[in-house]
């Protein structure tokens, strides 16, 4: 029963207690401090801006990727991939399912993180929306808020329909509690929708209340996914250009500095989920760190009394690794040995050993959450996804090279390293080419892989290559939650 009384929290009558939750999750770094009420009516609550924001803020904390679930969510989406892999800690018995495609509907991670907390954001969001007009402050903080309750709820089914395809579409909390599974052209329809809806409100970039609120950036850019993901592939360029044409993003110059926490809040982060060691913060590292790690002098690293060094293990395929250019600088940011605590040194390569340490450890972590902010889209994804559906367009295109070519420079990859159009006999050589691109550029970073292997039609045959002969069509999406099933039949 348990989707069955998070279903039921939907109605008003049901949200006692409600309020006190939203106060306890909802503190992300500076946008999310509010002060916790007594009232826990949500008529009265969200009849003040106070109140509209604490609901905001639990919105926000149910989609943004914090601590034990962020981490988990990441893994999920990664370990079914060619890059990533696991073993050993508590972890291992979902990362054993996921690597070798042997995972059912009972699995609880596709529960409790992929589906509840989803769910919850969209609760959230549709409360909000049915009660804005409550308050009584200035009509265009209103339309702000709508927006970005409309944003998230958009992200949210985004993000579900990527994971389980259609999925039952909640735009009321006087919805059935058996509601059953929308179409496809519903569930796409709903959520480019809503998309377009909040280009025209929500704030410039730079513009919005705090740091990791919605933007307008944002919602291009998630639009400009969505339409990369369901190939349509002239809006995927328009939304792309509307990115663009924003004027306030850029690549970072620096990709080796581009994740550490010294340089969050930069030009190329699009769509962030802002990480505090405070409060559920970035715990990726902590499995990526070999086991007895004291150091890595390639990389300037000593090992802190206040980090932690789990059982788990993130691991690279040697596939991977040795797909890099020499000259490429992103794979500097993969360690290949180490001095553990006896003083010698470790070795990582040619085991499927190497670990990516693109979230470079918070000097100021506390003990398993780092500051390091995750993106979801950047501006390079942008760059890519806008020259991969040009080529998918009209091949051959020079403009689609070119845009490679721009993420490579700042990857060191410039002069007899460039691509050329002479370089490709044909559009499918290089869509392989794009597809190793946005490997050594996104690796070990949000879902962007698994999508990207879906997208290709290389996530079963990619599986097939690594020996995990029960990988079939079926995985590509992951199966509705059996706790889902049991509180819904209609699904």
């Amino acid at each position: 029963m348990k989707l069955n009384t998070s279903f039921i929290t939907y109605r008003l009558r049901y949200l006692i207690g409600l309020v006190a939750v939203m106060f306890s999750t909802a503190s992300c770094e500076k946008y999310l401090d509010e002060p916790v009420y007594s009232e826990m009516d949500p008529e009265t609550l969200l009849a003040t801006e106070a109140g509209v924001n604490a609901l905001l803020n639990a919105t926000f904390g149910e989609l943004f990727m914090r601590g034990w679930d962020g981490k988990s969510r990441m893994n999920l989406e990664n370990w079914c991939t060619d890059i990533e892999w696991e073993t050993g800690g508590g972890e291992n018995l979902i990362a054993t399912q996921m690597i070798n495609f042997t995972w059912d509907a009972s699995l609880p991670w596709f529960d409790n993180i992929l589906w509840l907390r989803p769910y919850r954001a969209i609760r959230n969001a549709n409360l909000l929306l049915e009660n804005i007009e409550r308050g009584e402050y200035d009509a265009s903080r209103k339309a702000i808020y709508t927006a970005e309750a409309r944003f998230m709820r958009a992200l949210a089914y985004h993000k579900l329909y990527g994971w389980f395809g259609p999925v039952p579409l909640r735009t009321s909390s006087d919805d059935p509690l058996e509601l059953g599974r929308a179409t496809e052209a519903a569930m796409q329809d709903f959520i480019e929708s809503e998309l377009r809806l909040v280009t025209e409100t929500l704030p410039l970039p730079g513009e919005e209340a705090n740091y990791g609120r919605p933007n307008r950036g944002a919602a291009f850019a998630l639009l400009c996914k969505f339409y990369l993901n369901t190939k349509q592939w002239e809006k995927a360029v328009a939304a792309a250009d509307d990115v663009i044409a924003l004027g306030k993003y850029e690549l970072y110059p620096d990709y080796e500095q581009l994740f550490t926490v010294q340089n969050e809040q930069n030009s190329e982060f699009i769509l962030v989920y802002p990480q505090s060691p405070q409060d559920g913060g970035n715990e990726y590292i902590n499995g990526a760190l070999p086991p007895g790690f004291q150091q890595s002098p390639e990389m300037g690293l000593v090992f802190q009394s206040g980090w932690q060094n789990w059982a788990a293990q993130y691991r690279l395929y040697d596939s991977f690794y040795n797909s890099f250019d020499d000259n490429d600088v992103r794979r500097n940011l993969i360690m290949t040995s180490y001095v553990n605590g006896a003083g010698a040194t470790i070795s990582l390569l040619n085991d499927n050993n190497t670990r990516s340490i693109k979230f470079r450890p918070d000097p100021n972590a506390i003990v398993n959450d780092h500051g390091n902010d995750l993106p979801e889209i950047r501006y390079a994804d942008i760059l890519l996804s806008k020259s991969e559906a040009l080529a998918e367009i009209q091949w051959p295109s020079q403009e689609a090279v070119d845009l490679v070519n721009e993420v490579r420079a700042r990857a060191g990859l410039i002069g007899d390293d460039a691509i050329a159009l002479a370089d490709f006999d044909d559009l499918q050589a290089f869509r392989d080419h794009l597809l190793n691109e946005r490997a050594w550029e996104f690796y070990a970073e949000s879902g962007i892989r698994r999508e990207d292997l879906i997208r290709f039609g290389k996530f079963v045959s990619s599986a097939h290559e690594r020996g995990k002969t029960n990988a079939n069509e079926t995985h590509i999406r992951f199966p509705i939650p059996q706790a889902a099933r049991d509180a819904d039949p209609s699904l």
